[in-house]
């Protein structure tokens, strides 16, 4: 064995080690990215759903976006204001107390109260249940389909499908809005956790269709409107709509209402 063979060997495979790692350390400090450290403190303050519920793609997103202050310290929906409070100690800022919201289904046509047009039998989705003739087999057109979309959607098991409308539990609700999201009837709204009556149903129809189609929907009457108090409540395309910010939780309205779908 040729000895110096050897030694020269290593000697030039130890140099080429050398000059390729001052090369990747060149390299690495030339093209290496700035991470602010608010960006990776306030990262692990965030629960870590990747929900996209704040608007941002998951919580990298919205970390980096509270660190550059395009984005609020109480941007996340999950988890709610005690992360908002640590996040805004870590942003040297303060932390507004904000309302907490919830998800909450716009119709009350259960089993025994919507009629039915047909028996559907076909895939389990509401997206791919609404577009057969009649818009879904209720003959309301504007209600809950009933088959769970949302329920797949949500990531908290916060709602779920009671005798074929779908109910949430506002308790379990983070207010992510994939609920909301996945709703092809856009059903689903972000109410206030505190608001104590809300309208019950969604249809644009007049009164007489609207009795002709489901035992519990709006018909438009007006009377919710008038007799509040608040004047929280306007009738806006046969549907009356509660302003949370002007609703007072007297409850005038929902006894007036004749068809109880406020409630």
């Amino acid at each position: 064995m040729d000895i110096l063979g050897v030694v020269l060997a290593a000697g030039l495979i130890g140099g080429l080690g050398v000059i390729i790692g001052l090369l990747l350390g060149v390299a690495g400090e030339k093209f290496k990215v700035e991470v602010d450290e608010k960006e990776i403190a306030v990262r692990e303050l965030l629960p870590g759903n990747n929900c996209g519920g704040c608007g941002f793609a998951g919580c990298d997103g919205l970390a980096k976006a509270i660190a550059e202050g395009s984005a609020p310290v109480n941007g996340c929906p999950v988890g709610g204001e005690p992360v908002a409070a640590a996040i805004a100690e870590v942003m040297g800022v303060e932390s507004e107390a904000g309302e907490k919201m919830v998800a909450f289904v716009k119709c009350a046509g259960t089993c025994d109260k919507a009629v039915t047009q047909y028996n559907y039998f076909g895939i389990t989705d509401c997206n791919k249940a609404q577009v057969v003739p009649g818009h879904g087999d209720k003959k309301c057109s504007y209600g809950c389909l009933g088959f769970g979309s949302c329920v797949s959607a949500c990531p908290f098991d916060a709602i779920h499908i009671v005798n074929g409308v779908a109910f949430v539990d506002k308790d379990a609700c983070k207010a992510c809005g994939k609920c909301v999201a996945a709703c092809p009837n856009h059903l689903i709204e972000l109410v206030p956790y505190s608001a104590e009556y809300k309208v019950s149903c969604s249809s644009n129809d007049k009164g007489k269709a609207v009795k002709d189609a489901c035992a519990a929907g709006c018909i438009g009457c007006s009377l919710c409107a008038k007799n509040c108090p608040a004047e929280a409540i306007t009738i806006t395309n046969n549907l009356a709509k509660i302003d949370y910010s002007l609703c007072t939780g007297c409850g005038t309205c929902a006894t007036k209402c004749p068809v109880k779908i406020i409630r």
